[in-house]
């Protein structure tokens, strides 16, 4: 037996090796669940795409984004720190406010994509004009997509419940737009699909058109890194599975194993960004 192959046996890199060890939904006795702070569609689907349909339930944070994105407008951030702050913020606000753990552990994931053109950050558009000036800005250029990802753990302590971050990162694709039109530009903002996109296009749609190159992860741009998010879900899954003494049902018995679940990571939280 090749030394390589006794490796893949002995642990899982990706999330399609241990993703039978989130609860299904349906499952009263839950001990281990996934929780998406979003309610985008894309990210939802994205982690469909992943095997994980009926593993993972998908509600809006109670974050105030707005003010947030205010509060960081007035600081000294670069576009991926700010994209990684978004999305810690988010799962955290889901875990201080929407869930009561008592017997489980939930591991929430919040995520935030946004459009960097040479430093300046492109949101959302408010309105059909911000739309036109985005994509005419973007037009024949490159520029980046910065989508912030962060997990937090929560329900794992008899005395406290405040949640616990098991680790963040950005991942950044680069993307290179066709020179566009006027016409092109208004035909694409009469479709209504630049509006609740930043900056102002999806890839997955019929934003598609209008890009000509990509260099990174296309789920990056489209709003969660597959192949990355994955590999850390995999590596906090796994390690709180080998907490776990009931190897068999893959499950927290006690409040212990669980309280080792999160001492595992406590340690070991990942504040990372990828070009």
């Amino acid at each position: 037996m090749s030394e390589s192959k006794s490796d893949g046996e002995g642990s899982s890199n990706l999330l399609v090796s241990s993703f039978h060890q989130i609860s299904r939904t349906s499952d009263p006795e839950a001990k281990l669940r996934l929780i998406l702070a979003s309610q985008s569609p894309r990210r939802t689907e994205i982690l469909e795409m992943m095997g994980l349909a009926g593993r993972f339930t998908a509600s809006p944070s109670p974050l105030d984004e707005e003010m947030l994105q205010i509060e960081l407008s007035q600081q000294e951030i670069t576009p991926m720190d700010y994209a990684r702050t978004l999305a810690e913020r988010k799962a955290h606000a889901y875990g201080v406010d929407a869930l009561d753990i008592k017997d489980n552990v939930a591991l929430i994931i919040g995520s935030d994509t946004i459009v960097d053109l040479d430093g300046r950050i492109l949101e959302k558009p408010t309105n059909e004009e911000v739309a036109h000036s985005m994509l005419s800005s973007l037009s024949g250029n490159w520029h980046q997509v910065h989508t912030g990802v962060a997990v937090y753990a929560v329900g794992a302590s008899k005395s406290s419940n405040d949640p616990q971050l098991m680790f963040s990162f950005t991942d950044t694709a680069r993307v290179k737009f066709s020179s566009l039109t006027d016409r092109d530009i208004n035909a694409y903002i009469a479709t209504k699909e630049p509006m609740d996109k930043a900056g102002s296009y999806g890839i997955q749609g019929i934003g598609g058109q209008l890009v000509e190159r990509i260099e990174g992860d296309f789920f990056t741009v489209m709003g969660l890194p597959m192949h990355r998010l994955s590999k850390e879900l995999t590596e906090t899954v796994d390690s709180g599975s080998n907490a776990r003494q009931d190897t068999a049902s893959k499950r927290y018995d006690t409040e212990s194993q669980i309280a080792d679940f999160m001492s595992n990571h406590s340690s070991k939280v990942q504040h990372k960004s990828t070009a």
